[in-house]
């Protein structure tokens, strides 16, 4: 037996699962050593992670303590252990955790409680016995007659929910007093009511955490999802790493979404592609091509994080062989990158909130996919993106007690600040911070620090033209109109025509406020951003981010399909190139083979020194750079997919 790297130390793997049913009657038929030991050989990954029981809650290895798959050939797990463990390769289990259909059916009682008092079909109730009489027994069954390394828990936090299962409501109704139960938005004690069921799962989480690592120190834990941008909170549970499977489609905004979330929590972490692609639940769906997923994994590599992608089973167990080309392809590229991406730090430059608070007062789940709450800031993060700054994602406990290593914050569109973190927002721009606040909401909140007097009250879905430079273009959103005041500069015009002779509206503002600087921009960009796209409005808030960061540590032209991401690795400065051209965002298009190169590219890149070298990674090339005034100048050619400039 070869060591196994531990998740902490993985940076690639592949993830295989087909939810086993009771259609399931042949598992193992066409699972072999060959067909294992050809995915390690040609792949060559950290870890693999398979299936052992999926949403239907059907296992498919012959278990003691649970629901077997109707019939087995071969116990094709085994197989799965066996190979990886002599090949020095990590084995982890997809495994559905409160998703369990089967447990429901059979155990009606353990069933989460919805509004109106029916058992939820597919989710366990976490105030019920299912953890201890199921999946702690289960997992412990792995560990044991399989030696598994860990589990990758699917069906997780994003699959809870508001739970009326009587033993939920009584511990309520003691904790808080309240008699009378809330059941929708707008109840009393609606939001406390929430509160409790989150702190439900956390608990959830954590006992089955602790009792499996009780029982083997060494098991491993990842629930999926959990403290990322489904849950947007600390870690407060003892799980070994993060993790989550991004969207099948539209794969590469939803990983620079995605990535940006996870990245700050202080875990190691992986975002999971899906090989395939087609509309959801829609047939037959299509194997991506190796070109696209690397363009998908260099946005995870050029954050730090590890990379997986998951590939089906088929119903017995086996894999579609030919698809392991495809991967082996995208291995070699990641692992060419390995020794500059993984475990990269960002270097803090732009910081955009994706705030808690906001989600779970206005949110109507628990946790999961926030919907149209969360779109605004992905609006916001694209159009910084395309404008080449390098931005993190991040939530109030990131920010709290220190805000000062951002040199810029921005608030995009959110409806509610905590009152103490709102004035700890302002004595960082009055102590030398730079914010930028989007939207009629966040501009509500901050009028006073703006230098602004509101005109009446926001005009919802209003359409208007904006102005800026030589070019106008459409937007049509909420927009709240102001006055400013001495000593605010405004920036842009809203017009009602598409003619700049007509009278206009303030678009944006910037003002000194302490030592700091202060921005508003009042109409809701990253929803124009979403839905309706122009150049002019990418333009417009690049001009105006340069207001306040006049001076950031790297600056690229040379085209606007670049994402720039300012990494450190090993005391050296990591500057990620990361190509975003082609069709990725085309919901039609579900495979490509071409991403069209973007280039010659200009990296300018601030330093206290002049570098000792420059060099272009894959490969360590030595780059020419010329200095001047505390700037080393780059030229990059041709960028295709994915580079990385790195200073020493």
């Amino acid at each position: 037996m070869k060591a196994r790297k531990r998740r902490v130390d993985s940076f690639l793997g592949i993830h295989f699962d087909f939810h086993a049913g009771h259609d399931c009657s042949e598992v193992g038929r066409n699972v072999s050593r060959k067909m294992v030991e050809n995915i390690v050989e040609l792949v060559r990954p950290d870890y693999i992670q398979c299936d052992c029981k999926g949403h239907p809650g059907v296992a498919s290895y012959p278990t003691k303590v649970g629901t077997p798959a109707p019939g087995f050939v071969r116990d094709q797990l085994k197989i799965w252990r066996d190979v990886t463990a002599e090949r020095g390769v990590a084995l982890f289990m997809h495994y559905s955790g409160v998703w369990d259909r089967e447990v429901v059916k059979r155990h009606p009682s353990w069933a989460r409680i919805d509004e109106e008092g029916a058992r939820d079909p597919n989710a366990t109730s976490v105030f019920g016995p299912y953890v201890d009489k199921l999946l702690i027994p289960q997992m412990k069954e792995l560990c044991d007659d399989y030696g598994v390394d860990g589990v990758w828990v699917d069906g997780e936090c994003w699959g809870t929910g508001r739970d009326y299962h009587k033993k939920a409501l009584a511990a309520f109704r003691k904790k808080t007093g309240i008699r009378n139960i809330p059941r929708k938005a707008g109840d009393k004690g609606f939001h406390r009511f929430n509160e409790f069921c989150r702190e439900a799962f956390r608990e959830y989480l954590r006992h089955y955490c602790r009792a499996l690592h009780e029982h083997d120190p060494d098991f491993q834990v990842a629930s999926n999802w959990a403290f990322t941008s489904f849950m947007p909170e600390p870690v407060c549970a003892p799980v070994d790493y993060l993790s989550g499977d991004y969207s099948l489609q539209d794969s590469v905004n939803s990983a620079r979404f995605e990535a940006r979330c996870v990245m700050q929590q202080g875990l190691p972490w992986d975002l999971m592609a899906w090989s395939f692609c087609s509309r959801w639940r829609e047939q037959p769906r299509s194997t991506k091509t190796a070109i696209q997923l690397k363009q998908e994994a260099a946005v995870v590599l050029a954050l730090g994080g590890g990379f997986q992608a998951y590939f089906k089973q088929k119903r017995d167990g086996s894999i579609y062989d030919w698809t392991m080309n495809v991967m082996a392809e995208v291995a070699k590229f990641c692992r060419a990158r390995q020794k500059v991406c993984h475990k990269a730090e960002p270097v803090p430059q732009v910081a955009l909130l994706f705030s808690k608070a906001a989600l779970y007062r206005e949110g109507s789940r628990l946790f999961g996919t926030w919907g149209e709450l969360q779109e605004p800031t992905k609006g916001v993060l694209n159009c910084l993106l395309d404008g080449r700054n390098s931005v993190e994602i991040v939530s109030e406990h990131h920010l709290s007690g220190r805000m000062k290593r951002w040199p810029v914050i921005v608030i995009p569109e959110w409806d509610y600040l905590t009152p103490a973190f709102r004035r700890e927002l302002v004595e960082y721009v009055e102590q030398g911070g730079k914010l930028l606040c989007i939207g009629p909401a966040p501009v509500r909140m901050f009028a006073r620090e703006l230098g602004v007097k509101l005109k009446g009250r926001a005009v919802a879905d209003r359409s208007q033209w904006l102005k800026h430079g030589d070019h106008m273009a459409g937007v049509r959103s909420d927009f709240q109109a102001v006055k400013k005041t001495r000593g605010v500069e405004a920036l842009g015009a809203l017009y009602g025509e598409d003619d700049d002779k007509t009278r206009g509206e303030i678009a944006a503002t910037v003002r000194r406020l302490g030592k700091g600087m202060i921005a508003g921009v009042y109409f809701n960009m990253g929803d124009v951003y979403r839905k309706r796209r122009c150049a002019l409005h990418r333009d417009f808030l690049g001009d105006l981010v340069g207001k306040l960061h006049s001076r950031p540590i790297v600056s690229v032209t040379g085209s606007h399909c670049v994402d720039v991401s300012v990494m450190e690795k090993d005391g050296k400065l990591c500057v990620n190139l990361l190509n975003t051209a082609g069709p990725h965002a085309d919901e039609n298009v579900y495979a490509f083979d071409r991403i069209p190169p973007v280039g010659p590219l200009e990296i300018s890149i601030r330093a206290k020194k002049r570098p000792k070298s420059v060099r272009q990674y894959p490969g360590g090339k030595r780059l020419k750079f010329s200095w001047s005034k505390g700037v080393a100048k780059v030229k990059l050619p041709r960028l295709k997919i994915h580079e990385v400039v790195v200073v020493e």
